[in-house]
């Protein structure tokens, strides 16, 4: 089924294919998500292709392969029909992704304000990293930018509904941009 030319606001970007694996129509894909599960909790895929279409598909199986996985999906039964997919977006419906309390994805806090605990300004969250750890939000103002740790020791309260995080100024945390 495809859906068309224009993105539609309810699918969210969780990956990318890199290439086929083996003969059978599998594909290995590079997860933007934290785990497979966000795959095995879904039955349908969008694959956003060169030409800007998205086509659904039908998960069969994911599983974990190196530092990638390899998804199996309906439809895809050969090598040349899984070349075919080599460089599309994966997408999938947000309303099917389970997150818990006090998750928030991505595009939910970019471009959110950020604001001190005393008021002040900082900046509105541009990018965010992944790290080993914890991820960081890079805050900036005009050219200036931060980095701002994603812990609940900095990050105090995310209000999505007022666009707005509100964090700590751990000490140097402000500091560290300026000459």
């Amino acid at each position: 089924m495809t859906l068309g030319k224009v993105f539609p606001e309810s699918l969210l970007l969780i990956g990318k294919v890199t290439r086929p694996h083996g003969i059978d129509g599998l594909l290995k894909i590079n997860s933007y998500a934290e785990s497979a599960e966000t795959f095995t909790n879904v039955e349908v895929v969008y694959l956003k292709g060169v030409s800007g279409e998205f086509v659904e598909f039908r998960v069969i199986s994911i599983k974990p392969h190196k530092k990638a996985f390899l998804l199996k999906l309906e439809g895809l039964r050969t090598l040349e029909k899984a070349e075919q997919q080599r460089g599309a977006e994966i997408y999938v419906s947000k309303d099917c992704l389970l997150r818990g309390e006090g998750d928030y994805f991505w595009h939910e806090l970019i471009g959110l304000k950020v604001y001190s605990l005393k008021g002040k300004f900082i900046g509105e969250i541009k990018h965010i990293l992944t790290t080993g750890s914890n991820d960081i939000f890079i805050v900036g103002e005009g050219k200036e930018e931060v980095l701002i740790p994603a812990i609940h020791e900095v990050v105090k309260q995310i209000d999505l509904e007022d666009k707005r995080v509100i964090i700590s100024e751990m000490e140097g945390l402000l500091d560290l941009n300026e000459a």
